[in-house]
């Protein structure tokens, strides 16, 4: 049996939503701007947020573009942008019932194919399991979670409570950044999706391990690292050597150097050259990373898994990376 091409990273955007701001007031609620039968822009308030083409909701694109790219199945989560952490917990909860179900609807055409993974209230540990289990009775094969909940990141004690509600359902978390800092420095070039997406990546990672969140979580737990998981895999000599020598400052709750952690999470492969391919197959391992593109956004790869596909590795490697790891990830 021939293991199937699944890219792990990709987004959807409904065409069309519920007026969030109508319904709760404020300001900077997402909305979307229809521009014409195939693009749209997302705004934030009165401010353009992203432009987008109709792949983000047209299922038959979405295949189309899939088949041409040699994919079978693909992960469709959320846009980050969507996931409320800032507002409140019953407005966070209602925004993911109202997306979550949009995402179905996207799905539905070939849900052998596509595989949804849901958002959740990540500020209220409850609700979010509550809207798990909700989405995972409904069809959802897994949740997608942003990096962190205001200064809380994925070592707090609520986050971690809904990651053992997700290790004891078996169902697998996928980790985006989102929210990432602003200044003058980083509102040019992109810079906030240049350098801050992979730095908050890396942070996240060492919250895991430094906060102990590994050594309270059980091994079965199934979480993945967009992006490469950030900087993580160049700077693990970094971090451990501080652990080391510096354990005074740097170990917090961890029970061992950093490097004991790696197999606990994997990282897709979205990092767009050889060599830092290379570098992420011999610090976290081949059976570590999952081929992502990020599609359809225009700082993903097309055609989806090109590096993987052209990079020299063993074969068993590649089928695992093109698949094989994301058939057991995703229990598929």
């Amino acid at each position: 049996m021939t293991t199937p091409v699944v890219d792990v990273h990709s987004h959807y955007v409904p065409h069309g939503w519920p007026d969030l701001a109508a319904a709760w007031g404020g300001t900077e609620w997402p909305a979307l701007r229809v521009d014409s039968a195939t693009e749209a822009t997302i705004m934030l308030g009165d401010r353009e947020f992203r432009r987008i083409g109709d792949a983000c909701w047209n299922s038959d694109r979405r295949l189309a573009d899939m088949d041409a790219d040699g994919v079978d199945i693909q992960v469709v989560s959320p846009t980050p942008v969507f996931f409320a952490y800032g507002r409140t917990a019953s407005q966070a909860s209602a925004v993911a019932a109202i997306f979550n179900d949009l995402a179905l609807q996207i799905t539905a055409q070939d849900p052998a194919r596509l595989l949804p993974f849901c958002q959740v209230p990540l500020q209220d540990p409850e609700a979010a399991c509550r809207e798990l289990d909700r989405c995972i009775g409904n069809g959802h094969r897994g949740v997608e979670i942003g990096n962190h909940v205001g200064d809380a990141d994925l070592d707090a004690s609520g986050v971690v409570e809904f990651l053992q509600h997700c290790a004891e359902r078996g169902v697998p978390v996928f980790v985006h950044p989102w929210d990432m800092p602003t200044s003058a420095r980083l509102d040019r070039w992109m810079a906030q999706w240049l350098v801050g997406m992979p730095a908050e990546t890396h942070l996240s990672v060492l919250a895991l391990i430094l906060g102990g969140a590994f050594d309270r979580l059980p091994p079965s737990l199934r979480i993945a690292f967009a992006h490469g998981g950030g900087s993580f895999a160049l700077w693990l000599g970094r971090a451990e050597n501080a652990w080391h020598r510096r354990g005074d400052l740097v170990r917090g709750l961890s029970e061992q150097p950093p490097s004991h952690y790696v197999g606990r999470f994997s990282v897709d492969s979205v990092v767009f050259a050889e060599p830092a391919l290379r570098l992420l197959l011999d610090t976290l391992g081949a059976d570590s990373v999952m081929m992502g593109s990020d599609y359809p956004y225009p700082l993903g790869e097309r055609p989806a898994g090109a590096v993987v596909r052209g990079a020299t590795m063993e074969a068993s490697e590649r089928e695992a990376v093109l698949g094989g790891n994301a058939v057991h990830f995703l229990r598929l």
